[in-house]
């Protein structure tokens, strides 16, 4: 899905679907060991974009909740989502 941000149809729950894909591909090709790779540019193009326009605390919560139900540190998490090359 790459989000259209010209799009007047464009909803928050949208925003807030492209974020969670892109932490939920993160954690299942980093912790999980899934065979396939889930993340790919357009996941983490849309993510970007998503975050300009949420705020903080929203990408926390979403990055929280994910942590907890696939038993994931947050700390670890953070450290996979932004990487401090």
């Amino acid at each position: 899905m790459a989000l259209d941000l010209n799009d007047p149809e464009l909803e928050f729950s949208d925003l807030v679907y492209a974020y969670q894909s892109w932490v939920m591909a993160v954690i299942n090709d980093e912790k999980l060991g899934g065979e396939a790779t889930l993340l790919t540019d357009d996941i983490a193009e849309d993510a970007l974009n998503a975050m300009r326009f949420l705020s903080g605390e929203v990408t926390s919560a979403i990055e929280t909740s994910l942590a907890r139900v696939y038993d994931v540190d947050p700390d670890e998490l953070a450290s996979l989502l932004f990487p401090e090359d």
